[in-house]
């Protein structure tokens, strides 16, 4: 996922403010993950929850990321589609459906544990940080399908 946000942020950051806040995010998004996950570097102890903090501002954090996409991002790449190509706007109806999918295990996923404390840590969370994990990364690689669409065919 980290090499995702990489390839992105090199193809196409500093092309549009809103599109770097918004990669910037997730990378932050997923350096979170990667922790809570204990993935290298960030080992964490054998059968260690992550703390109830971090899991609240990985929450957080998921949240801010879901809304830029939802109410700044896509409207915006709908927008550019629709006036350049039917093409464009097939793409982008064809991926805004499979996107809403990846959000609604995130937001089952944030329902959970937003607001947990270290009692509430049940032991289905390993299974749902994995459930999220793919459904983030099946995310990002339409995102960056949606964004590159965006860039190669509508850049003025």
């Amino acid at each position: 996922m980290l090499t995702r946000v990489e390839k992105a942020q090199q193809k196409w950051g500093g092309s549009h403010t809103v599109i770097d806040k918004w990669l910037n995010e997730r990378q932050d998004l997923i350096v979170l993950f990667c922790k809570m996950a204990g993935f290298s570097p960030y080992d964490k102890k054998e059968h260690a929850l992550p703390e109830p903090a971090q899991i609240e501002s990985f929450c957080q954090i998921l949240m801010d990321y879901l809304s830029a996409g939802h109410f700044e991002i896509y409207d915006d790449i709908a927008k550019a589609c629709e006036n350049k190509g039917v093409q464009s706007q097939a793409l982008a109806n064809d991926i805004y459906p499979r996107i809403s999918n990846t959000t609604d295990v995130a937001l089952d996923f944030n329902d959970k544990y937003a607001e947990v404390n270290k009692d509430d840590l049940l032991k289905d969370f390993d299974n749902d940080l994995s459930v999220i994990g793919e459904a983030l990364e099946a995310r990002f690689a339409l995102e960056d399908e949606l964004i590159d669409n965006l860039f190669s065919n509508h850049t003025d």
